[in-house]
């Protein structure tokens, strides 16, 4: 039965490897151009490969290697449990596979093109997060906002459609819906993080409160209005997802005159995670029809990776470029030793908490100092506020989370409902914001994660778990520094090493429960979260 496994897997790896790496490099191409070309190949190598995995005997196959219980080499083991979800969560109809990828290329299509429009003007989303931080005119901050969730309204039937088209192929194979089967396949369940989600509700909720009567006293001030009149387009961005600057603080001015992208490659190749050739590989700065939002992509898991931002020389976009080329770091390192199937991140998230631990550097005060320049006086002076200003995004953030997972559970649950009402229900909850008086629009599909990123988001929340988890293990045993929230990681060659060879070289091998505990001593847990961000 091994033997038989070993030829299996050959033979897979053989047609996945290279058709996923040509998908990668096309789909990049896609998010560069917008064109409709790029976007329809990317499309078809993506229903090449949803071939592979729905390939109804290819699964007869790996649950007749599950059910033997013969395949007991760890690695073989580890590998087979990744291909057998792999293929488990694709055994769909060939045609609504296809009816699947096609549509959501279509809606990924719409995003990337969308412009909002502005007096006439069609602007980037750039633009429009510049005006929703900055204006002080509450018809100008409406009228962005409004503006800018113009493209739900265009991709909320098709979004709708698809939830419905991924809940069928779950339910064909035996699940609940989409979101369910979801969490199931990538070694996660919807108890275990909804008991999670709702003890950081319950730990989150007083600091938030407090939070926010300071965020509405500010914009009552900024905008001259009562709190009463406030609403969800004075509150900094398009979703009060990280909120607005409450704190008389400017860190935008450090980096006006700033290469982001050479500071980037000067700090992690610094801590020994050098990033010339991926920052080489990348394109990191604004062109028209291009994708405008970040992400990075490992295309061939043997050393090209590759990232996308929108660079402006601000504080968001370092702190993007922190972010993205952390997910670049991890995919770069990840031992070539291991098959193909496991050389990829332990987890989602866990990939996450590295980017996230990477990029909250750029409110630190000592990584201003040591990257950016700033004088010592101006970094002893900013240091508390910049703190208290990386506090507020993280526990605006948690409770934007909290809408995201709730919202998208219940939509997969029932998406006949009404989501329009069922969304601003739940950001009345938890981000305590009005909606607006009449409004009945689809302002939840304006949100990119819940067309294109299904079951994806809470993740972002577990990654900010274990970033905390990771930094207090790096200070306090890695560096063996007392415990503190300050510590950059500046030119500190050992944390590269740890996170190398502890950390990322694992890949796959180990379910992420295993990779975490292995890698802090302990399983995941909030209460460092909580230390760093919670008010006592």
């Amino acid at each position: 039965m091994e033997e038989t496994f070993i030829q299996f897997v050959e033979e897979y790896y053989s047609k996945i490897d290279s058709l996923s790496s040509e998908a990668n490099k096309k789909y990049f191409d896609a998010s560069i151009s917008g064109s409709d070309d790029d976007y329809k190949k990317s499309a078809e190598l993506q229903l090449e490969i949803s071939k592979i995995y729905s390939n109804k005997n290819t699964f007869e196959q790996l649950q007749k290697f599950k059910k033997s219980n013969n395949i007991t080499d760890s690695i073989q083991k580890r590998e087979l449990e990744l291909i057998y979800n792999e293929f488990a969560g694709n055994q769909f109809d060939e045609e609504l596979h296809k009816e699947i990828i096609l549509l959501s290329t279509k809606i990924e299509k719409e995003f990337s093109t969308f412009r909002a429009e502005v007096k006439g003007k069609k602007i980037t989303d750039n633009e429009i997060d510049n005006i929703l931080e900055t204006s002080t005119n509450s018809n100008e901050v409406e009228t962005a906002w409004i503006e800018s969730k113009k493209i739900g309204k265009i991709v909320a039937k098709d979004v709708i459609k698809l939830v419905k088209l991924r809940n069928k192929g779950a339910r064909d194979l035996g699940f609940k819906n989409y979101h369910e089967m979801s969490l199931q396949l990538s070694e996660q369940n919807s108890k275990t993080l909804d008991d999670l989600f709702d003890e950081l509700d319950r730990v989150i909720k007083g600091s938030f409160i407090k939070l926010k009567v300071e965020i509405d006293d500010y914009l009552s001030n900024k905008f001259n209005v009562e709190k009463s009149e406030l609403m969800p387009w004075h509150y900094g961005d398009k979703f009060f997802q990280q909120g607005p600057k409450i704190y008389n603080i400017d860190v935008d001015k450090y980096f006006r005159d700033k290469d982001l992208a050479e500071i980037t490659k000067n700090y992690f190749n610094g801590i020994n995670l050098n990033i010339d050739n991926l920052v080489e590989n990348s394109d990191l700065y604004e062109k028209e029809n291009k994708y405008q939002h970040a992400y990075c992509v490992d295309v061939d898991r043997a050393g090209d990776v590759r990232v996308l931002c929108n660079i402006k020389q601000n504080q968001k976009w370092m702190g993007t470029m922190l972010h993205e080329f952390g997910h670049a770091v991890y995919d770069k390192n990840i031992s070539h030793k291991l098959p193909w199937e496991l050389r990829i991140y332990g987890h989602i998230f866990t990939t996450e908490a590295i980017a996230m631990l990477f990029g909250r550097l750029a409110h630190n005060a000592q990584w201003l100092k040591k990257m950016v320049g700033i004088s010592e006086e101006e970094s002893e002076k900013i240091a508390e506020q910049s703190f208290n200003a990386l506090r507020s995004e993280q526990l605006t953030f948690s409770r934007w989370v909290q809408v995201l997972y709730r919202f998208e559970r219940e939509m997969y649950g029932n998406p006949d409902q009404d989501l329009n009402s069922l969304w601003w229900q739940l950001v009345e909850k938890y981000q305590l914001i009005k909606k607006p008086e009449g409004r009945d629009e689809p302002d939840w599909a304006s949100k990119i994660h819940v067309a294109l990123y299904p079951a994806y988001y809470h993740n972002y929340m577990l990654g900010e778990l274990l970033a905390s988890q990771l930094h207090n293990y790096i200070t306090t045993k890695v560096l063996k520094l007392e415990k503190n929230n300050s510590e950059s990681f500046v030119n500190r060659p050992e944390v590269g090493k740890y996170l190398k060879y502890l950390f990322f070289s694992y890949g796959a091998l180990y379910p992420w429960n295993e990779l975490i505990t292995k890698a802090t001593g302990e399983e995941l847990t909030p209460k460092y979260y909580a230390e760093q961000f919670v008010s006592k």
